[in-house]
């Protein structure tokens, strides 16, 4: 294993984000933005008034970072949060102000190496910590953002390069997530992978960019977050039952939709409906989940009951219709939930009954995977393809392929696996390509960890290069060709009106928004659209006293 950690970047809100540390960014008043209020101690806010919360601390001397003790759990992972000075008392130069920012992530993130952990979030390869643009509200660098991601992206690295963490830059609006992917392909050497994954990067990568991509997220995502495996649930539900040693031994000898049956007849379906709403509610999500659901995809399949790929795609600002229980809407992504819902426990297929009814009620829904196996490529994340329903309807597909007259036709999909499994590979090779990211005796946590780069290098070269171009917080990274188009796209946005209701003025508007236009054509926006992080000067531009 590397020594060297890895910076990811990631649209997400930093504060349901599974990670073992947070640098939260204050001021030497020891005040914060009110969004960072669910992740602190309740006893831990003096006071809150307009201006934010004001913190019962105090610093020591003139350090700038400090550890926030007993900080309390919001969802499924603990978190260590680390107050980070990131405004400069100045006089108000801004390469002075973004010196002090960087420097401060600096100092922060070599604080956070000094405490050593004795594992990292469930079972995680390596420690994670997550950190916002830090110092775009209250650190003087709200208008110089392209500027900051430019001097700070190469801080991050060269700190996770010297303390072996992975760091993830958390970023919430689009002009933002497209500046900084713009800084990190200039930078190839930003991630550690070998030839064969960095040209399948490549590959998915332009896929998405054309909207030929679709992605498949299987259980293994989930588990990232805290969330059990199809085995873990079992062991649990049969924990439930209190079933005694010797059925749980012959439990574990069933298939799991048999054991499932025999447990759902144990509990009653009720209870299993109860638990499972309850085990798989809403939570904080993985990285693999924020990464996956950044990708510019419109069409999303999940067997997983939980519902973190939504919520993740909510938090910026792409609202999923969740099929069938939401209506599909025309140009708005979707996410597919094959197995049902934990939002709607009757929906959930666990037993081998359930699993059978594939061909009668859920038909439908089977369908919907058939389409995009025909029509997309599909990008098989978290799964290892031995569930029954993907078994059925890649046989299928092959057989619909297959058909006499039909053409030969290229893989349908492709299976990221953790490691080596030449056996199963060759099994699907007429269906799917297989990728593993390492050799078979790699620990699964480390190949998991490979898996989250490759996904972070995908969500780069995918990431559409002009979510900034109106953006004027990112008007010094505009070169000049791409500073004389802007100037005729903002004659454009003077040009619409703000509110209109024609359906060509909409499209408009839409495109400008998707340019990172702030101009009024784009100020009647969705609660979604102005989703920003904690400390965005989106949410609050005025410093603390």
């Amino acid at each position: 294993m590397s020594v060297s950690g890895h910076v990811f970047v990631v649209g997400a809100d930093l504060r349901r984000l599974v990670c073992d540390d947070v640098l939260v960014p204050t001021d030497r008043s020891l005040r914060v933005t009110p969004g960072w209020r669910r992740l602190l101690p309740d006893d831990l806010v003096a006071s809150e008034d307009s201006h934010g919360l004001c913190l019962d601390l105090v610093w020591r001397d003139s350090e700038r970072v400090l550890e926030v003790s007993g900080g309390r759990a919001d969802g499924r992972a603990q978190q260590r949060l680390w107050l980070v000075d990131t405004v400069d008392d100045g006089e108000g130069d801004p390469d002075d102000a973004l010196r002090w920012i960087v420097d401060g992530a600096r100092e922060a993130l070599a604080a956070v190496a000094r405490q050593e952990v004795s594992a990292p979030v469930h079972g995680r390869a390596r420690r994670l910590v997550a950190l916002p643009a830090l110092g775009t509200g209250w650190g003087g660098a709200a208008g110089l953002r392209g500027t900051l991601l430019q001097q700070l992206l190469p801080v991050l690295r060269e700190c996770a390069a010297a303390h072996g963490l992975d760091v993830a830059l958390v970023l919430r609006g689009p002009s933002d997530l497209a500046a900084a992917q713009r800084v990190r392909r200039a930078e190839p050497d930003s991630w550690d992978l070998p030839g064969h994954l960095r040209e399948l990067a490549e590959d998915l990568g332009e896929r998405a960019r054309r909207g030929q991509l679709a992605a498949f997220v299987g259980a293994g995502v989930s588990a990232a977050a805290g969330l059990p495996t199809w085995e873990q649930l079992l062991d649990e539900l049969a924990e439930r039952a209190g079933l005694d040693e010797a059925l749980r031994t012959g439990l574990s000898r069933l298939p799991a939709q048999d054991a499932a049956a025999l447990l759902a007849r144990e509990l009653g379906r009720e209870e299993v409906e109860g638990f499972v709403g309850e085990r798989f509610g809403p939570g904080q999500y993985a990285l693999a989940h924020a990464l996956i659901a950044d990708l510019p995809v419109q069409e999303f399949v999940t067997t997983n009951y939980d519902p973190l790929v939504e919520l993740v795609a909510a938090d910026i600002g792409r609202d999923l219709s969740v099929l069938p229980f939401d209506d599909a809407e025309p140009g708005r992504p979707w996410l597919l939930k094959l197995h049902g819902d934990a939002a709607h426990p009757a929906s959930v297929v666990l037993t081998r009954e359930e699993y059978l009814q594939l061909g009668d009620s859920r038909a439908a829904l089977a369908g919907v995977l058939h389409s995009l196996l025909l029509t997309r490529h599909v990008l098989f994340v978290g799964t290892s393809l031995q569930d029954d329903d993907l078994i059925r309807i890649a046989h299928q597909v092959r057989s619909a392929i297959q058909a006499p007259g039909a053409a030969s036709r290229r893989r349908s999909g492709t299976v990221l696996a953790l490691r080596e499994d030449p056996a199963r590979a060759r099994l699907w090779e007429q269906d799917v390509q297989t990728v593993a990211m390492a050799p078979a005796d790699t620990p699964p946590a480390e190949a998991a960890r490979l898996l989250e780069v490759l996904l972070d290098l995908i969500g780069c070269l995918s990431t559409p290069p002009t979510g900034y171009l109106l953006d004027p917080a990112y008007s010094g990274m505009l070169d000049e060709e791409e500073r004389a188009l802007a100037g005729a796209l903002q004659q454009v946005e003077r040009a619409v009106p703000g509110g209109a209701t024609a359906s060509a003025t909409g499209e408009v508007a839409a495109l400008l928004r998707r340019l990172g236009s702030q101009g009024r054509a784009t100020r009647e926006r969705t609660p979604a659209d102005q989703a920003s992080t904690p400390n965005d000067d989106r949410l609050q531009q005025q410093r603390p006293g």
